[in-house]
């Protein structure tokens, strides 16, 4: 009888975790809450750094922003524990922001407001959806991890070859690339979150950070060809 109960207790457990509509467990519940205070706190300092380097008219850093950025990363996953770790988000977010500015104020030049207006509502909707979709659902995306690791890696290195190959059919397509891996990586985790696999905040808003960032150039670059 104590074994049968123990086992039905278990059910239940293991049912609450994967059924729509279930409640989060209290630890997942404040991992996703702070995830979500400390994005909305790097997207808005990341805006405020990009208004600056729009204002100075800062110059694009190409492929040379890579040195910081991977350095910030590497900062971040050795911190991640520590208050240290707050301190280097916010460095990496802040440079990011940094960066497109000259991106912004290209757009800007060519087509006005618009198709940045544009990308951001379509980066907003984006987000938003495929995380409301996760967490009613509580789907497990575990399963794509190979795929969207591999995936990001391919479309990095495409894009790094057409910085200088200057093909604009691949730097189309790398866009396009970008756009899905980042959505699914957006849902990978927040899945993660949700099912136990990520208890650390930092790394998971560092990167829904990135997936934002991504998501945000592929949908301008997009929609600067079509206005094009």
């Amino acid at each position: 009888m104590e074994q049968r109960r123990h086992a039905d207790v278990t059910t239940r457990a293991a049912t609450a975790t994967t059924t729509p509509g279930a409640t989060l467990d209290t630890e997942a519940a404040k991992v996703l809450r702070n995830t979500y205070a400390l994005l909305g706190m790097t997207v808005a300092f990341s805006a405020v750094t990009a208004g600056i380097s729009m204002a100075i008219n800062m110059p694009f850093l190409g492929l040379w922003m890579l040195l910081p950025y991977f350095g910030f990363l590497f900062a971040i996953h050795k911190t991640q524990d520590s208050a240290w770790g707050l301190v280097w988000t916010f460095a990496l977010t802040g440079f990011m922001g940094l960066t497109i500015g000259p991106i912004l104020n290209a757009y800007i030049a060519m087509g006005g407001l618009q198709p940045v207006l544009m990308a951001l509502g379509g980066t907003a909707v984006i987000f938003f959806g495929l995380s409301a979709y996760t967490l009613v659902t509580k789907r497990d995306f575990s399963f794509m991890t190979g795929f969207l690791f591999v995936g990001i890696l391919v479309a990095f290195i495409a894009a790094i070859a057409n910085y200088f190959l200057q093909i604009s059919a691949l730097g189309t397509t790398v866009s396009v690339m970008f756009l899905f891996l980042a959505s699914g990586l957006i849902m990978w985790q927040t899945s993660a979150i949700v099912h136990g696999g990520e208890r650390n905040y930092i790394s998971a808003t560092v990167t829904l950070y990135v997936m934002l960032y991504n998501i945000f150039l592929s949908l301008l670059h997009l929609i600067g060809l079509a206005d094009d």
